[in-house]
């Protein structure tokens, strides 16, 4: 099969933040390619909020990559509206520059003029509820509240499509817990496509509007769920608790078929 990836114009005629068509990757071994991905094929609408889940090793970060174009599909297609945007489960961020500054280099890279980034910087701040910490050094900032800067820096690259790889994973529960009541803000008022890989089943239930699940190695879509719990939600809810306890039945599946073979 053909192998192309393209990253087309940002355009409100395009029907996909992403397109991924009949998608495989695999990576040298030492008997061999190993299939990491095989035959993926998914959509995500403009504005959707989409989360990946699946047992460790299944891929999904895997995926992830492909989207964001840091590697290629060893077969299939992909789509995306213009550049997608990546944030990573560690906040990556440029401890010798400000809060500020870390945002202020994503403009800067975007084309942005000098003079307006700091207003610009300022105002993403703000959006992720960290209005007065331009001027704050990563060492300053708690675990939070630099997942928050990440995100900002994230959205700077105004992008279609967000790419989240477990961002929260790494936090207590209750950060994690307000940063999703922010993450959901956020989606909202922008309208940015997220794409959201998780191993968390009441994560992605919390969060999406659809939740696709990728069986055990080699990945491959093995269902996917509508989640019509009205927004906002809460992790402890009685729909999202039930959800997950069906989804989570279906993972553990997966992971049993999988160890039989």
């Amino acid at each position: 099969m053909a192998t192309s990836t393209t990253l087309a114009k940002a355009d409100e005629s395009v029907a996909h933040a992403a397109r991924l068509d009949h998608v495989s990757k695999s990576f040298p071994g030492p008997s061999g390619p190993q299939l990491v991905l095989d035959d993926i094929s998914l959509d995500v609408a403009p504005g959707e909020f989409v989360t990946l889940l699946g047992a460790s090793g299944c891929g999904k970060s895997t995926l992830l990559n492909l989207v964001a174009g840091l590697d290629r599909p060893t077969a299939g297609s992909l789509t995306t509206d213009g550049r997608p945007a990546l944030m990573f489960q560690e906040h990556a961020l440029f401890p010798w520059l400000t809060a500020g500054k870390n945002i202020e280099l994503a403009l800067k890279l975007r084309g942005v003029a000098k003079a307006e980034r700091p207003g610009k910087a300022r105002e993403l701040l703000e959006l992720v509820r960290l209005k007065g910490a331009y001027g704050k050094r990563v060492h300053e900032l708690s675990g939070g509240m630099r997942q928050r800067v990440a995100l900002a820096r994230a959205l700077a690259q105004e992008s279609k499509l967000l790419l989240m790889d477990e961002p929260f994973a790494a936090l207590d529960a209750i950060t994690r817990d307000v940063l999703h009541d922010e993450l959901t803000r956020i989606w909202a008022e922008t309208g940015v496509s997220v794409l959201f890989v998780t191993h968390n089943v009441r994560e992605a239930v919390r969060l999406a509007q659809r939740v696709v699940l990728l069986s055990s190695r080699p990945g491959r879509i093995a269902r996917e769920w509508t989640v019509d719990i009205p927004q906002p939600r809460r992790i402890e809810d009685a729909p999202v608790a039930e959800l997950s306890l069906g989804i989570t039945e279906v993972l553990r599946e997966e992971i049993r078929r999988h160890g039989q073979h």
